[in-house]
């Protein structure tokens, strides 16, 4: 196994660790383990096209660490006891477009024998605000930030999660017919 797939190996890893800190109320090192994990995913990937260490394995393992991570702070921050947490109706948005994009592709799948995977715009601009939701989550436990900031923020990963399901649902359809 290359040096790329155990990094992700290592970020998943982390997950637990981020949970363990959430669970807790420990959101300062919450945050250095959700930085640590952001800075491993650069890193395999970096590694993994440089070195030429691209495997199918890689493929498989590193959107899973992505996801997990991601699923797992939006789950266990809204069931901690933290003051300041994602709201609810959130929370299930974000899970239901990711179970919505796995069911989609499953169905693809299966019906047409091969899945060529492309992130558009919209689903990286939801990966990045879905990430910053997350960190100013924490930093607004950690410290004094204004409500406004992180409405905003939730806001601003609500309108593109929206557009990304969209946009892949077309995407879904055309790829269908």
């Amino acid at each position: 196994m290359g040096l790329a797939n155990q990094i992700t190996l290592f970020r998943i890893l982390l997950v637990p660790v981020f949970i363990i800190f959430i669970g807790y109320n420990e959101p300062l090192y919450a945050l250095i383990t959700f930085f640590i994990a952001g800075i491993t995913d650069a890193l395999d990937g970096f590694i993994a096209r440089k070195f030429n260490q691209i495997t199918t394995l890689g493929k498989i393992l590193d959107p899973i660490a992505d996801k997990t991570l991601l699923i797992s702070s939006f789950f266990f921050i809204y069931n901690s006891d933290m003051s300041v947490k994602f709201p609810f109706w959130y929370v299930v948005l974000v899970i239901s477009r990711d179970i919505y994009i796995l069911v989609g592709s499953a169905i693809i799948y299966f019906l047409k024998g091969s899945l060529e995977v492309k992130p558009s715009i919209f689903g990286k601009a939801t990966t990045f605000f879905q990430i910053l939701s997350v960190i100013v989550i924490l930093l607004a436990n950690i410290t004094t930030i204004d409500i406004l900031i992180v409405d905003g923020v939730i806001y601003a990963a609500t309108a593109f999660t929206i557009l990304s399901t969209l946009t892949y649902f077309q995407e879904g359809i055309q790829r269908l017919k």
